[in-house]
């Protein structure tokens, strides 16, 4: 949502623009990153959310605030925030995760457009596999790579780390 440069109806950014490599090197300062695990309090959500979502962008066109662990904030850290998360500024984007959605209140819930992420398939990993060791002419047996998959359980970070270690 912040590249300068990504074409109309497109989905995909640039990576070109400077707001791409900023953001690619996390040096953008417009994507603000906190983990509720550690900032579970009240204070640190009017501090670091509510009161930094009141001030516009510094250079790209949205604020970005990526909440990560947001099922461990407390019930009046959850309330404070609620009233921006129903009327959030217009340059500001929230993005709650969670691998706990049960923990969410409703009230957060039902404000938001949820997305829920799977594991990846055996044959969906073993593909990615196959695209990689062409790319560096190795030569690995197919049921080497489904063992991978297999033993992966639906995490590509993990497989190309298997993948790797055995290459």
């Amino acid at each position: 949502v912040n590249c300068d440069q990504r074409k109309s109806g497109a989905a995909d950014p640039c990576n070109d623009c400077l707001s791409c490599k900023e953001i690619t090197d996390g040096r953008a300062l417009d994507i603000i990153e906190i983990d509720a695990a550690s900032n579970t309090g009240v204070d640190n959500v009017r501090d670091n959310i509510i009161a930094n979502a009141r001030v516009a962008p510094s250079r790209a066109k949205y604020k970005i605030f990526i909440i990560d662990e947001v099922h461990m904030l407390s019930p009046s850290s959850f309330n404070a925030l609620l009233k921006t998360i129903e009327e959030p500024p217009s340059s500001v984007i929230f993005i709650l995760c969670t691998t706990e959605v049960h923990k969410v209140p409703a009230t957060i819930i039902s404000r938001c457009q949820r997305f829920d992420f799977k594991r990846i398939s055996v044959n969906d990993v073993v593909k990615k596999l196959t695209y990689n060791i062409q790319a560096e002419s190795v030569k690995v047996e197919r049921g080497i790579l489904e063992t991978i998959a297999r033993q992966a359980d639906g995490h590509m970070r993990d497989a190309e780390s298997l993948l790797g270690q055995i290459v």
